[in-house]
């Protein structure tokens, strides 16, 4: 199995290296598609017949023997063909080995791209696709990336922010590029004709129901009241948000309680204040919230989510999204014990 990063799959394209059989997962599905794209581009540069040349299965609806069928046939007036196959995780076993024998015999006149969220690793077609494929994997992005990512997008917008809004976008919006794309256009649009996005315009644009939910989400963990953590935790996770981007947020509950605790103790009331983004009354609830809660709970919530973050890492590569859901129950239940 070859594995590649982002940047080194750029890099590959971009030397006209272009493998067979490409395996692409992770939650990021933004950038996965653009690097499917980017995959196809550079086998059809040239291709007069795209359109004849490029096919996507999905197989929650389209068979596995049509998909591999389209696979096994030789390109029109070019070199080679893409076929791009998602949706495979719930396939039947005769479907499986349908893949596996191509799998095992690929032809290099296709380049198969296979996308997905994540993997199962049980099943006897993902170590097949890990063993023949080349893997890039698309993880969710962190905060940092994301403004990165956000300033770039802006200027491709012609809009600018500073700093300190995109903070307040991505902390609002979270790291799903797709989701963030789709809000900088809204902004974007609304910033005209001074091209400038404000706190104001984001405040007026961007729903702040996830953001509430994640600070209810920390407040109910410090309280103890169990059932309505649950009821949060199951809200956000409806609302697709990773589990991974999960356990960070009640992380991130956490040491920055525990920073404010410590900073309390040193009599560094202003330093606790520029802790807490928002209005006067979020500020006021977390002081609330910073009061009610005590060190010794507080290191011991740090310890549980550091043991959570390796369950849920070896659920995600072992067993799927499931597993790592459960774990998430489990911690909330122990923190709010």
């Amino acid at each position: 199995m070859t594995t590649l990063t982002r940047a080194d799959l750029d890099r590959s394209l971009a030397a006209g290296r272009i493998d067979p059989l490409y395996l692409l997962v992770g939650c990021e599905g933004y950038l996965r598609d653009i690097a499917a794209r980017k995959i196809a581009d550079a086998t059809l540069t040239g291709t007069l017949l795209r359109e004849f040349n490029e096919s996507t299965f999905n197989l929650l609806t389209d068979s596995a023997m049509a998909a591999i069928a389209a696979a096994e046939q030789m390109p029109m007036m070019s070199e080679r063909r893409v076929i791009r196959i998602k949706d495979f995780a719930k396939l039947r076993e005769t479907d499986e080995e349908i893949i596996i024998r191509y799998l095992d015999r690929p032809l290099d006149s296709t380049v198969l791209v296979f996308t997905a969220d994540d993997l199962d690793r049980r099943k006897k077609l993902t170590k097949t696709l890990l063993t023949t494929c080349t893997l890039v994997e698309f993880p969710a992005v962190k905060d940092a990336e994301a403004k990165a990512w956000a300033r770039t997008r802006l200027k491709e917008l012609k809009t600018t922010a500073d700093a300190q809004v995109l903070t307040d976008i991505v902390r609002l919006v979270g790291t799903n590029l797709q989701t963030l794309s789709s809000e900088l256009e809204k902004l974007a649009a609304a910033a005209m004709p001074t091209g400038q996005i404000t706190s104001e315009l984001v405040d007026q644009l961007i729903d702040r129901s996830r953001e509430l939910s994640n600070f209810d989400l920390g407040d109910q963990l410090i309280a103890g009241d169990r059932r309505r953590a649950l009821e949060t935790l199951h809200r956000l996770l409806e609302d697709d948000v990773a589990p991974v981007m999960l356990l960070g947020l009640i992380a991130g509950n956490y040491h920055r309680l525990a920073l404010a605790k410590e900073l309390l103790k040193r009599g560094a009331r202003d330093e606790v204040y520029k802790l807490i983004y928002g209005p006067p009354a979020k500020r006021d609830a977390f002081m609330n919230t910073l009061q009610r809660s005590d060190s010794t709970k507080i290191a011991r919530g740090i310890q549980l989510i550091a043991a959570a973050d390796l369950a849920i890492k070896t659920s995600l590569a072992g067993g799927g999204p499931k597993g790592a859901r459960l774990q998430l129950e489990v911690l909330v239940c122990e923190l709010a014990s």
